[in-house]
């Protein structure tokens, strides 16, 4: 075994600020025989690279790419002036680069980004679904390739919750209700990438592949969330629960930049192993390691971009996340899982000690609620979820520190964004006690709604919690004599996204038309319009 000061001599490692560096000679030197700390701790290393014809292999010529940060999804250091990096290894590890603004990762034939290296010598442990193959010993030299992009400060992405698909027949719902859909999408076809937040799967894990190819026809980078139906169920305990997941898709946590803004997937769903089964909402050590590792190599100016699974209101050690970035201005959050569309603006209650409070969004799902409701001309489900909500997707904009979300209901028009609860008739005399609602599928409490009548003036709406109406009706119809065909739905929750008033009185017989205004946290304006008649 070598000594620290022969293995120097030998193959030209150096240490330069926070990262050593190893220039790799003509012969090799084998992993037995790299540098190992008082706990015989040994390391991986490589080279972030300009990859200057697209190849995805270094070669001749390419140039190293200096200040990169590089993690093995604890640890984050920075390449050195050669864009070289050196980390400490685990058995089982994932090591990945941290794209920086400017620059683009290889994707693969579906459109996953290739940022990473799976580290699994003796590969996954038999499990029911196919997961990573034995890896071996690690690479002489672990190298990522960038390729050089025009980012600018102000971009959008596609965002979608829990696909969720439990067939193939469900794969085939999403490429007709959502993916053609976003392919028409002229704001999502200049988006430039896509995030699923998580439940890719609905525990069938051997189906990645099929939806994977139906989302890579969008022709987007696409990055992905784990979520608890991503999960290999039959390992016993957390580690090693997710093989599969990572043989598709690589780290469960991870970052990257783009424009202006700094994206932190977060790994926060807690396996409790096969034997006990179940999950809870639970963010490991390491990746919160990792999460402030990372921060310290982010400028304070940068928007924090956060994306899981589970909201973070649920996250058993969110206050531990909120110590690590609740002292940047500009910061937001993104999750699924709960199958219903709600923002959150956190503050002292809710253990966030930010100046200002923290938006979190828990976003609408592409399966809506589990692709269950009544089938449509398709044959497609509805797939309304409890909230009342349509199932859906969202673009989500951002200009540099600044960012909008704007929701997409499947199949349906840009513009249809709420839900009116008005009765097709009434008599002049019933009309001031004839009350209205209104869903507006993403509203907040930062929302407002107004109604006029005709020629009327504008009046303002109340919030309230409560059940949406047409999903009431709907269970309705299904407890009844003549269910329609389709998958039950889930019985209705209570969602904060609705607004009620009464109509005017006074008016007279014959056919009326009432507008509806919405305007939400991000200054977006939607209108609506209901005809009813006074008879």
């Amino acid at each position: 075994m070598l000594n620290r000061r022969e293995f120097l001599q030998r193959t030209g490692v150096f240490a330069s600020g926070l990262t050593i560096a190893r220039f790799v000679p003509s012969k090799a030197v084998a992993w037995t025989e790299l540098p190992q700390d008082g706990n015989g701790q040994k390391f991986a290393e490589g080279v972030v690279f300009h990859d200057r014809n697209g190849s995805g292999v270094r070669e001749n010529g390419d140039p190293g790419v200096a200040g990169v940060a590089v993690s093995n999804g604890k640890e984050v250091t920075l390449t050195d002036k050669n864009g070289k990096w050196k980390l400490p290894v685990r058995e089982n590890s994932c090591f990945f680069v941290i794209k920086p603004s400017g620059w683009k990762v290889p994707v693969d034939p579906h459109n996953i980004p290739q940022h990473y290296y799976v580290h699994r010598p003796e590969g996954s442990p038999k499990l029911r679904y196919k997961a990573i193959a034995p890896t071996g010993n690690l690479p002489k030299s672990i190298d990522f390739a960038l390729q050089p992009q025009k980012e600018h400060d102000k971009f959008r992405i596609v965002m979608f919750g829990d696909p969720q698909p439990r067939n193939q027949k469900e794969v085939d719902y999403i490429a007709h209700d959502v993916v053609e859909q976003v392919a028409r999408d002229v704001v999502a076809v200049d988006a430039k990438f896509g995030i699923s937040l998580g439940d890719i799967m609905f525990d069938v894990l051997s189906l990645y592949g099929s939806l994977k190819g139906v989302v890579s026809t969008i022709g987007l980078p696409w990055y992905h969330v784990k979520g608890n139906h991503d999960m290999n169920y039959d390992s016993p305990q957390h580690e090693g629960s997710y093989e599969t997941f990572i043989s598709h898709f690589g780290p469960t946590h991870f970052a990257f930049n783009y424009g202006r803004v700094h994206f932190i997937v977060i790994d926060d769903v807690l396996y409790h192993g096969s034997a006990k089964g179940g999950y809870h909402g639970e963010i490991t050590a390491e990746n919160l390691e990792f999460i402030k590792n990372d921060l310290q190599y982010v400028p304070q100016d940068r928007l924090i971009c956060l994306c899981m699974h589970i909201p973070i209101t649920d996250v058993k050690n969110r206050e531990e996340l909120f110590r690590l970035f609740e002292d940047r201005p500009y910061n937001v959050s993104f999750s699924a899982h709960t199958h219903v569309a709600e923002h959150a603006f956190l503050g002292e209650k809710d253990g966030w000690k930010g100046k200002e409070p923290h938006h979190h969004i828990n976003h609408a799902t592409v399966c809506g609620s589990w692709w269950e409701g009544a089938l449509d001309e398709r044959g497609i489900p509805h797939a309304t979820m409890s909230d009342g909500g349509p199932n859906g997707y969202s673009i989500v904009e951002f200009d540099r520190n600044k960012y909008k979300v704007m929701f997409r209901a499947a199949s349906r028009p840009e513009c249809e964004q709420m839900g009116i609860w008005l009765p097709e008739e009434m008599t002049s005399a019933d009309a001031a006690r004839t009350e209205v609602i209104v869903n507006v599928y993403a509203g907040s409490e930062r929302s407002t709604v107004e109604m006029k009548v005709g020629s009327g003036e504008w009046t303002p709406l109340t919030r309230f919690v409560g059940k949406d109406p047409f999903f009431v009706q709907m269970k309705e119809i299904e407890a009844g004599p003549t269910p329609p065909t389709g998958l039950k739905l889930p019985n209705p929750s209570d969602t904060p996204h609705l607004w009620k008033t009464f109509m005017p009185g006074g008016l007279s017989r014959g056919v009326h038309a009432a507008e509806f205004r919405t305007t939400d946290v991000f200054g977006q304006t939607f209108i609506d319009h209901r005809v009813f008649r006074i008879v």
